[in-house]
């Protein structure tokens, strides 16, 4: 049995596993359509291929994975569809979510939302960092605010920022990128200022206005193949 260490599992194995499969997959280390083999996420996450099967029939419940006869498993691609109905539900989630933070923030919350958004800040200036790094920083400034709320907040909006990869981020285009941050900016004064209507309603212009981006964009819009898919795993394994 292999050393446990700081990121080993505190419960079951397959729980580990798929913890680090969706870390993965949202830290752009997966891609989506990319062929995941077991004995490689085993050798990885040094574990058996028993815990990475059992792991891999989870997310393809979740929707995180699909299976293709004579292929095997991939990250499950995005479909346009798909891509609209999250930012939608995106849109209206993390406004709400906004608000409350801004409602239960304190001073300490603050300064976490300002210290993320100062480091988003110093990558896009210094512009050593790629795009998919760009994109985490990104993530973890709207996270900084809506950890303010609470860890159901959370918990329920990681759910939707785990169908987005850094690969297809926004944040490849340096213009869009400075414009995406000149809207953090408001909504960093919205948070400091206490207005809580403000953040919510920034929040969600910030969002609709990077699905519009990323819809008029032919690289980064939604290719995935235009079919149902299955967020409760029902029909995925035939």
């Amino acid at each position: 049995m292999p050393a446990q260490n700081d990121s080993s599992p505190p419960q079951s194995r397959t729980a580990y596993v798929a913890a680090r499969i969706r870390e993965d997959v949202a830290n752009g280390v997966i891609s989506p359509g990319e062929l995941i083999k077991q004995t490689v996420l085993a050798k990885r996450y040094g574990v058996s291929p028993t815990p990475v099967r059992e792991a891999m029939r989870s997310l393809e419940a979740d929707g995180v994975l699909t299976y293709a006869p004579h292929r095997g498993a991939s990250v499950q691609e995005m479909t346009p569809d798909t891509a609209n109905d999250l930012y939608r539900l995106r849109a209206a989630a993390e406004s709400a979510a906004a608000q409350m933070a801004v409602e239960r923030m304190t001073p300490e919350g603050v300064k976490k939302v300002q210290a993320a958004y100062d480091t988003l800040t110093d990558a896009l200036d210094a512009a050593e960092a790629n795009p998919a790094e760009l994109s985490v920083l990104n993530r973890e400034f709207h996270f900084a605010i809506y950890e303010q709320a609470s860890p159901l907040v959370v918990q329920f909006l990681e759910l939707l920022w785990r169908r987005f990869t850094p690969q297809a981020t926004l944040f490849m285009d340096d213009a869009i990128a400075h414009e995406l941050h000149q809207e953090h900016r408001k909504i960093l004064d919205a948070v400091v200022d206490g207005d809580s209507v403000a953040a919510g309603e920034l929040t969600a212009a910030h969002i609709l206005g990077a699905a519009d981006r990323r819809q008029k964009d032919p690289e980064r819009r939604a290719k995935g193949t235009d079919v149902r898919e299955d967020f409760d795993g029902r029909g995925l394994s035939g």
